[in-house]
């Protein structure tokens, strides 16, 4: 297993998310999501979804779609927090924090 994570990949896709909230284009998944009449709800629904997507291909066993749900978990996952207007360095530095 290669333990080499590259976290610009991350740092791009919130750039994009940012973007989006700020300069919506209605072609955007991104944007429709953050613009649904729903609001927050719309969002955590899909969060929800992913989650458990990613549950169900982890004890399924099945990898390809394990990497897939995850990648659709994380992004909606930060959808929501810039809906709900958490700065992703936040949670990074929670999470630096809790590394001891």
């Amino acid at each position: 297993m290669n333990r080499t994570v590259d976290p610009q990949m991350i740092a791009e896709i919130w750039a994009v998310i940012c973007n989006r909230a700020e300069n919506p284009k209605p072609e955007s998944y991104t944007t429709r999501l953050l613009t649904d009449p729903k609001g927050i709800d719309k969002i955590l629904e899909k969060v929800g979804e992913e989650s458990t997507e990613f549950i169900l291909a982890i004890k399924n066993g099945v990898n390809e779609r394990t990497v897939e749900e995850t990648a659709d978990l994380l992004f909606h996952i930060l959808v929501a927090l810039r809906a709900s207007e958490i700065d992703l360095n936040d949670v990074m530095r929670e999470l630096k924090h809790r590394r001891k």
